[in-house]
């Protein structure tokens, strides 16, 4: 059991609670598992507040994500053909195609990940 040191007050005892001073690095991923868990997931969402751990969880969510996305991006790429040989010869078709495989791996890893 956690031990509460309190401060008086005029005729009051107040308790110094203080929040913990991590660090953490939440992107999109992350963000849009917030909102998710916010709107559709209440529950969830409020015990993973009030017990401190949802700030590690959408972190964990969010370089999970980001992992899987590049990972699935890269074979994706080279299943398809998209080389840095066309990237210096076609710069546009280039930027297309891989703009498409980043939008079908994150449509993968957003139905898998983040929106379950």
């Amino acid at each position: 059991m956690t031990e509460i040191a309190y401060r008086t007050a005029g005729d009051y005892q107040i308790p110094e609670l203080t929040v913990p001073q991590e660090e953490y690095r939440i992107g999109k991923y992350g963000m849009l598992r917030r909102t998710y868990l916010k709107e559709h997931r209440r529950s969830l969402y409020s015990i993973m507040l009030m017990n401190g751990t949802l700030l590690s969880h959408l972190e964990e969510i969010d370089q999970t994500a980001a992992e899987q996305v590049q990972r699935i991006v890269s074979q994706m790429a080279q299943a398809e053909g998209v080389t840095e040989e066309l990237k210096a010869r076609d710069p546009l078709k280039w930027t297309g195609l891989m703009n498409n495989l980043l939008r079908s791996a994150e449509e993968t890893v957003l139905g898998e990940l983040v929106y379950s």
